[in-house]
């Protein structure tokens, strides 16, 4: 019952945010046939919103690639992952033809692009969480959607029975050690926060997993390119942008934003300083990393967390 009644709040609020943004003018033309038109022109992504796969997917990405065997020449496993807060899918067509952002360095050099979907069943099924920062993070870092885990919004505590990647990976003796970068205080800073209880557990079991938070995305930046250069970084460091989320929450989720596409242009820079940093790294050739970079939910109007294909779509970049 309690399921029934939040998807009709999810679409009645997208709806009165569909109505409103046409006549306050925030919605910037945000057509559904233009967004389908503008995802379907970029060119790297090897699939179509029709196909898109669960957000859930990268969970499995990151586990598969520490357990596989060592690539010839490489002596130790390391993954990466960047996020793009409330980034949207037809962000991409606004990549430099530099490759001087993360994801178009990335795609340079030979990078997988796919879609992906967030809210617990690709478009045009209902969703059944919130296509909201919590849920969306809280899918990927558990590989489970909100009926397991729980979150089904923002402003929820997971419990320990579903442990997030970070945790469980160094628990199981996986990996020596994570961190996870985040400025969002939603993430862990205090009650109500979504991995409260797991960064308490983490704390009593003393393993090594770091839960650290900055004041901006400076600080995210800088704590994650601290720990990567250090001579024996994380084995697996998560970090989130909130460029663009902050952008379209101020003025409008859309790439006709000037706001937006700003804040998609520092995203990228933050992103290439981060993967420029793993690069810079002295034992880089003897290691083996995947790099992803990724958002939880995409936006509409001013916001998000409702049923409208603009706010589902998703994306994975991973190389």
């Amino acid at each position: 019952m309690l399921l029934f009644f939040q998807r009709i709040i999810c679409v009645v609020a997208t709806f009165f945010m569909m109505i409103y943004g046409t006549f306050a003018g925030t919605n910037f033309n945000d057509k559904t046939k233009d967004y389908k038109e503008n995802v379907n022109s970029v060119e790297a992504y090897s699939n179509t919103m029709e196909t898109a796969v669960p957000q859930t997917e990268i969970y499995n990405m990151i586990k598969n690639h520490f357990i596989a065997p060592l690539a010839e020449g490489k002596n130790e496993k390391k993954v990466l992952v960047i996020g793009y807060d409330g980034c949207r899918t037809d962000a991409l067509t606004m990549l430099d033809n530099n490759a001087s952002g993360g994801i178009s360095y990335l795609l340079s050099t030979g990078a997988d692009a796919q879609i992906a979907y967030c809210g617990g069943v690709n478009y045009p099924a209902i969703n059944t969480q919130a296509t909201s920062t919590a849920p969306g993070w809280c899918s990927i870092l558990t590989g489970q959607w909100a009926d397991v885990h729980g979150i089904t919004d923002n402003g929820i505590e997971k419990s320990n029975d579903h442990l997030t990647i970070l945790t469980t990976l160094v628990k199981d003796d996986v990996i020596d050690d994570s961190a996870f970068y985040i400025s969002w205080n939603g993430h862990f800073n205090g009650e109500n926060t979504t991995y409260i209880q797991e960064k308490n557990y983490v704390e009593a079991s003393a393993l090594d997993v770091t839960f650290l938070d900055a004041e901006d995305d400076n600080g995210t930046v800088s704590n994650a390119v601290a720990d990567i250069s250090s001579a024996d970084c994380s084995d697996f460091i998560f970090t989130i942008l909130e460029h663009t989320d902050h952008a379209g929450h101020d003025t409008g989720f859309s790439i006709n934003n000037p706001d937006y596409q700003k804040a998609f242009a520092d995203a990228e820079k933050d992103g290439r300083t981060i993967i420029d940093a793993v690069e810079a790294r002295p034992t880089y050739e003897t290691e083996d990393w995947l790099i992803i970079i990724t958002t939880d939910h995409g936006g509409y109007n001013t916001g998000h967390g409702g049923m409208t294909l603009q706010e589902r779509m998703t994306f994975i970049i991973a190389r």
